[in-house]
């Protein structure tokens, strides 16, 4: 049995601790990661991995793949505690020292403030940014259809993330600050990592790794004939 009253506690506990603005003498990053979540085997499996690129050419210079017995059962609220196990250990499985990292869901745009992308940067002590494909909470004036339009995603008076046109006939992507970032800078790192695709390269390339996808099937084939 979960006991969810004491992990509602421990996110307010974690969620005060949140640093919403940018660590001193940070300027341009020189590593980002993508972190992507999935789960294998009916969910008895959680598989998580981390893509490194170099900016400002996003190129792929490393990956990590990780896959545990999942710790808890999908509760509405609460997937960070489900998804932390197998990123800390994908994490820790990496060579590099990434600068700043995007999570594939929210950051501060959670009901206690404390999405995956806020929890996992708390545990890492590197900034992080939360790009979602979805709205998990919060109320946003209707968007433009034209490419890179953007509103403030709010709960009540308090800014919570941004909601963001990357990619003309698709759907937005809400963008918040995980932790040590600021709320204007999450925008515009993700803003800055935007190809020709809707999800900005860092996410994009850690599900093509999670998923095994022909990009990354390309990417290994050049890296062994070099």
């Amino acid at each position: 049995m979960i006991d969810t009253r004491a992990l509602r506690e421990e996110q307010r506990i974690l969620a005060d601790q949140i640093e919403l603005q940018d660590p001193p003498g940070f300027i341009t990053p020189t590593l980002i990661a993508g972190v992507d979540v999935g789960f294998e085997q009916g969910g008895e499996v959680t598989r998580a991995a981390v893509a490194v690129l170099r900016y400002p050419t996003l190129e792929l210079v490393e990956y990590q793949i990780a896959r545990i017995p999942t710790v808890m059962p999908y509760i509405p609220g609460f997937l960070s505690f489900r998804e932390l196990p197998a990123l800390l250990q994908a994490w820790q499985q990496l060579s590099s020292h990434p600068d700043l990292v995007f999570v594939d869901g929210q950051g501060i745009a959670h009901p206690r403030r404390l999405g995956v992308a806020s929890h996992f940067g708390l545990m890492i002590d590197v900034p992080t940014i939360g790009v979602a494909k979805s709205r998990l909470c919060g109320r946003f004036l209707p968007l433009g259809d034209e490419l890179h339009s953007r509103q403030a995603l709010y709960e009540g008076d308090e800014q919570i993330g941004w909601v963001w046109r990357s990619k003309l006939r698709c759907n937005p992507l809400f963008i918040s600050p995980g932790n040590r970032i600021s709320m204007d800078s999450s925008l515009y790192w993700v803003e800055q990592c935007i190809r020709q695709y809707r999800l900005p390269e860092p996410t994009r390339w850690a599900d093509a790794v999670a998923s095994n996808r022909a990009a990354f099937q390309r990417w290994q084939r050049l890296s062994d004939d070099l």
